[in-house]
């Protein structure tokens, strides 16, 4: 059973293993509430995963650290397990599903780890793993549904408390629930009367449609950018921990995570991946009116986004938050109409960064045409201004 007494033994355990991580003001991100960020995302492996991972390997036996680990993973989990048995001088099979970001694959293999891609999603890297700890007798390291595991990302909670006087709620991203389930319990503990909130994708919300039901159960499929919680089962101990210590859970879409990355880089120049950045999400996009005007930490729990798709986050994310958009005109084509469109847009202070014509399809005028072009915006509401500044000069907009 988890104790109090376990995440504090976790503690000490993990002092030499741990870079300290900082809670710093959120404040440049909204006004909603009094937000703080607990940065997860600078520790070792970039990712909480070590704390879990590295408590877990100490408490083995001398005979189980001789046969090795085996552990399966989106990739945090697998770096943590990889980093930490190569402090223990141990060996390690690490199983990652076949679409893992690449940068996480080979930071894990730097760890010296022996890697198994698996075609699928986590849940398929799982049952791989299972397979493989079977054949060679190696000691398993689940990534949430694990006691020890739990107690060492527990820790997490402990020193949230003690950083941040006067917490009143913590919000902490969800996929099998390990993290969640540690910080919950260790929070409950030392202080029942703050809140811990849990923040799901939309498309891998395996932990709220349980809770809902009231039993675990697994989704069909998943589908998200934050592939570090993108999970289709949670695990039994977990959900029961949810269940009970667990104030609340919500969804955010990819494209609201999106946003989220977008506005930590630029205001609080701070990377985040998916699941890091989605307690931020929530809050952004308003999914937790009930913290409005208290005093929040999010945990950005990691930070190792795959360089090659950050650049479509960014562009998704500056659509999500007015900042790029894409308007489309049906014009008829003649000299003057692109000079004229030109010039109410930029006098709206708007930037035209694509411009696409081509002719109008059967129905409209013959020498009609369709012009679309690609701004950068202010915000929302610079983009209703150009709109209907348009319109009122007579544009019509598809």
């Amino acid at each position: 059973m988890l104790t109090i007494e376990k995440i504090i033994h976790a503690q000490r355990v993990l002092e030499d293993a741990l870079f300290p991580t900082e809670v710093v003001s959120g404040a440049k991100l909204t006004d909603r509430c009094d937000l703080y960020l607990k940065t997860e995302n600078l520790q070792k492996t970039g990712s909480f995963k070590i704390r879990g991972a590295y408590y877990k390997i100490a408490c083995l036996t001398p005979e189980e650290k001789r046969r090795g680990v085996i552990a399966c993973s989106a990739g945090n989990h697998a770096q943590g397990v990889a980093l930490a048995a190569k402090k223990n001088d141990i060996p390690a099979l690490i199983c990652l599903p076949d679409g893992a970001p690449i940068s996480k694959v080979e930071a894990t293999r730097s760890y010296g780890a022996e890697i198994c891609l698996v075609p699928g999603v986590y849940d398929d890297a799982y049952q791989r793993a299972l397979e493989l700890q079977k054949q060679r007798q190696m000691t398993f390291i689940h990534p949430f549904d694990d006691e020890e595991v739990i107690a060492g990302q527990g820790t997490i909670g402990m020193e949230i408390l003690s950083q941040l006087k006067g917490t009143e709620a913590i919000v902490v991203p969800v996929g099998g629930g390990g993290l969640i389930s540690g910080i919950a319990f260790a929070v409950k503990q030392m202080n029942p009367k703050v809140k811990v909130y849990g923040v799901q994708a939309a498309g891998a919300a395996s932990m709220i449609g349980s809770l809902h039901d009231g039993k675990v159960e697994c989704l069909p499929s998943v589908s998200t950018i934050a592939d570090g919680i993108a999970v289709k089962q949670p695990g039994a101990q977990t959900f029961d921990y949810c269940r009970r210590y667990v104030d609340g859970m919500v969804a955010v879409t990819d494209e609201e995570i999106c946003a989220a990355i977008l506005a930590l880089i630029e205001k609080q120049k701070m990377i985040a991946e998916g699941a890091g950045a989605a307690p931020v999400a929530a809050i952004l996009a308003g999914k937790l009116p009930e913290l409005d005007g208290k005093k929040v930490c999010c945990l950005v729990s990691g930070g190792n986004i795959d360089v090659t798709i950050l650049s479509r986050v960014i562009s998704r994310g500056l659509v999500m938050s007015g900042r790029q958009c894409t308007l489309t005109l049906e014009l008829l084509d003649k000299p003057g109409q692109l000079v004229a469109v030109s010039q109410i847009i930029a006098g709206c202070g708007a930037n035209v960064v694509g411009v696409h014509h081509e002719h109008a399809n059967a129905g409209s005028e013959v020498i009609g045409c369709y012009l679309r072009i690609d701004l950068e915006t202010r915000d929302f509401a610079q983009i209703e201004e150009i709109k209907a500044a348009l319109q009122k000069a007579g544009f019509k907009l598809c």
